[in-house]
């Protein structure tokens, strides 16, 4: 298995400046419709930092001379502040959540927004981009959309980078991605040894063919990008997948709690992809310090998947337009 693992690692891990621009350009031309390329942005309560993500894929990727993204969507999932109008005005395509499939009652959460946006975008190339990230580069799309336009066989490429930890005015190199750290990796080096390759497992920036992802059931929180990446080896095989250096992330880093959370919904999308079953207690119980001492909160665990797009009529209707 480590032999394996080594071998992806120097055939399917590459540098964003291995694929300079003009390459790009010139392989999505050959590609014709199957190059089309559509970001999406899945936002809540981003007003801060999505304006510079979109105004930068624009000013960079979407230009006569540069036209390598067709479209950028950002699908806001009900924020309470400026985000709507801060992404509409720098350039991109604003969907709310709750307008896409109707019939299908929404629920909070990362993947229930990615499930969605398969429905509001035409590209062949699905690149989905965290809105939180600050000093934006557009290397992450055109570095993880370049082995899709230029390698055939692959179709799911992750984005690989270094992560700080920002936090009170310190910054700690590599301190960033705990629940990675802590929780993914683990899990996935001891029962998906073949995935262990994966720098950044978690990270919320990664392009696909929608031929893939059409496919793919989605976990509707924090577990969708685990659970991506296991059924994507099960479905399409290890030499399928492959990620990209594109640098250094920098985003808001979420609270100790909110991680735990996050952990617990991992967990479980780990969990059921074991044992195709369900969690005896699908909870996590939290404590706070208060004054008369610890205080418990209790929230629930995403337990719910979206199925497959092409299981899903409207969705066929949308391809078929």
């Amino acid at each position: 298995m480590l032999d394996e693992v080594e071998r992806w690692l120097a055939t399917r891990s590459w540098s964003a400046a291995d694929r300079p621009l003009d390459l790009l350009l010139a392989a999505k031309r050959a590609a014709g419709p199957a190059g089309t390329i559509s970001v999406v942005l899945p936002a809540l309560d981003e007003e801060a930092t999505v304006g510079e993500i979109v105004g930068t894929i624009r000013r960079d990727l979407m230009t006569p001379d540069v036209p390598l993204v067709d479209e950028v969507v950002v699908v806001d999932s009900g924020s309470r502040d400026a985000t709507a109008r801060v992404a509409a005005d720098a350039g991109a395509t604003v969907v709310d959540r709750d307008a896409v499939l109707p019939r299908v009652p929404a629920v909070s959460g990362k993947g229930e927004v990615l499930w969605r946006s398969l429905l509001v975008t035409r590209g062949e190339i699905i690149c989905f981009i965290d809105a939180d990230l600050r000093e934006f580069d557009s290397r992450f799309v055109s570095g993880i959309v370049g082995p899709l336009l230029t390698e055939p066989s692959v179709q799911l490429v992750k984005a690989m980078y270094d992560r700080p930890l920002e936090t009170g005015g310190t910054v700690v190199p590599a301190g960033g991605g705990r629940v990675t750290e802590l929780v993914a990796r683990p899990l996935l080096n001891l029962h998906w040894p073949r995935l262990a390759g994966f720098v950044q497992p978690l990270g919320g920036e990664y392009a696909a063919r929608r031929s893939l992802l059409e496919r793919l059931p989605f976990p509707v929180g924090y577990g969708v990008e685990l659970g991506m990446l296991i059924d994507s080896l099960a479905l399409v095989g290890l030499d399928a997948l492959g990620q990209v250096d594109v640098g250094v992330r920098h985003h808001r880093h979420q609270s100790g709690q909110a991680l735990g959370r996050m952990a617990a919904a991992i967990y479980r999308t780990a969990h059921l992809r074991l044992a195709r079953g369900h969690l005896v207690r699908p909870r996590l119980t939290q404590y706070d310090r208060a004054s008369s001492g610890f205080v418990p909160s209790t929230h629930e665990v995403d337990t719910e998947e979206r199925p497959p797009m092409l299981d899903v009529p409207e969705y066929l209707h949308h391809r078929a337009a």
